[in-house]
């Protein structure tokens, strides 16, 4: 796909640069409008600007909706007020709302002083619900139906207003009050009677989401029901909006990518990697990499306190590194599960119990492996004492089983306490058990080797 759309903007690129106009417009005319927005994507903001321009207005509005949003910014604020307008009349009211969302409040102004009424009425109402709540991401145009029509009364209103909604696959029944009673697939206005009265068939076992819900329990319900659109409702059960799939493949995507930022201890960001400013990625990253550097000095300082000790022992030195990464990655492989667990509401703080059980119980049987393959690669190949061995050997079995508690129970405590559980994940949970291996360490050692600390 990566290299479909460099030929394709290769070709666009040379056209423009022979200004082709109209062998590019044809060009553009037999393209998918995600392919489109894609090479746009990869151009320079005025190559993509001019590109956008020769757009036929048939397609114009697609494309733009598949633009990532600093590509739509630019070009919104490099048109006219009219023009820009006119782009906004054209999307679903769910994109033109991302898309105000992160514009200037002057730009947003002079856009929606120029836009449709009807236009205006639906962002505003859109603009109006929690970030990241179903309200906010949902769309407004859609089918409604009333329960006292019949069937060809149904398929003419579909013909009248179906190209301005998101979808007609599924219509929505409902009654004078906008209480949403029903849904009718499309499947079957085709194929019954003409005069059959949608409340005869309708399905009135309706499932659907409230305004407030937030957009990642509207997600899990998309999975649970395999839907492809979804009713969203008010506290009164009024119909106002629906969610479909795509909108759910967006919120997936951005709340992985999330989850994954947050895991590796960088502040996420809502911008693509080369859309994102040095400064910026700075900013990202700084905090996390300060907190983890001062909490691994407390690393330094156990090293320090047993520095006399080590010294008539100095091979228990070259044992450090093994059993802090080791704990590391075992601490890591347990709150990649949990977090896991948690985002699929497979595991409440409730279970916590249940789950440190059971890691624990990986933990004696990890540990016990890892210690019986290093204390024969200790005795055969480094050729350390039998004494020396069986302390390393020990300390791995607990610094596993200690590391697969704390990459167990951090993030379901993260989680109870309302942080993201993602925080809990692989920098933060490394840092801790790399103390608490030095610590287990070392003591051991002490105490085996009548060491003085």
């Amino acid at each position: 796909m990566e290299d479909k759309t460099l030929e394709y903007k290769d070709t666009l690129i040379n056209l423009l640069e022979q200004k082709q106009y109209t062998k590019l417009r044809q060009e553009v005319e037999d393209m998918n409008a995600a392919d489109v927005a894609a090479v746009m994507d990869e151009m320079e903001d005025e190559e993509s600007l001019k590109i956008f321009r020769i757009l036929p207005k048939s397609i114009a509005a697609d494309v733009f909706a598949n633009l990532e949003i600093e590509g739509q910014q630019y070009i919104i604020q490099s048109l006219s007020e009219k023009e820009a307008s006119s782009i906004i009349d054209n999307l679903m009211a769910d994109d033109a709302t991302d898309l105000l969302e992160e514009m200037p409040a002057n730009v947003v102004k002079k856009i929606l002083k120029n836009a449709k009424p009807e236009t205006r009425k639906d962002i505003n109402h859109l603009l109006r619900y929690p970030e990241d709540s179903a309200g906010s991401i949902m769309t407004v145009e859609y089918v409604d139906l009333k329960e006292n029509m019949t069937v060809s009364d149904a398929i003419d209103r579909i013909r009248k207003i179906g190209l301005d909604t998101e979808t007609v696959n599924i219509c929505y029944v409902l009654d004078a009050q906008r209480v949403l009673i029903g849904t009718v697939a499309l499947r079957y206005l085709i194929i019954m009677d003409p005069d059959a009265v949608i409340g005869e068939f309708m399905n009135e076992h309706v499932i659907s989401i409230n305004t407030l819900t937030d957009q990642e329990e509207a997600a899990r319900m998309f999975q649970k029901y395999d839907f492809t659109a979804m009713p969203v409702v008010d506290n009164e059960n009024r119909m106002v909006g629906i969610i479909t799939i795509d909108d759910v493949v967006d919120i997936i995507l951005e709340e992985a990518t999330e989850d994954i930022e947050k895991m590796a201890a960088i502040i996420p960001s809502d911008k693509s990697y080369f859309r994102t400013g040095i400064f910026d990625t700075y900013k990202n990253r700084m905090p996390w990499l300060l907190l983890l550097m001062i909490s691994a000095t407390f690393t330094g300082a156990i090293i320090t306190s047993y520095q006399k000790a080590l010294a008539s022992y100095v091979i228990l030195t070259a044992y450090i590194p093994m059993l802090m990464d080791t704990g590391g990655n075992a601490g890591s492989q347990a709150s990649v599960s949990i977090i896991r667990g948690i985002s699929l509401q497979e595991i409440e703080f409730s279970d916590v119990f249940k789950a440190l059980w059971k890691e624990v119980r990986v933990a004696v049987l990890c540990g016990i492996t890892l210690s019986v393959c290093n204390f024969i690669k200790l005795l055969v190949l480094d050729r350390v004492e039998i004494k020396i061995a069986l302390i390393v050997c020990f300390t791995l079995v607990l610094v596993v089983v200690v590391a697969k508690t704390i990459g167990c129970f951090l993030p379901l405590l993260a989680h109870k306490l309302g942080f993201d559980p993602a925080v809990m994940a692989s920098p933060l949970i490394t840092t801790i058990v790399d103390a608490i291996s030095l610590a287990v360490y070392f003591t051991i050692a002490t105490n085996v080797l009548h060491l003085n600390g």
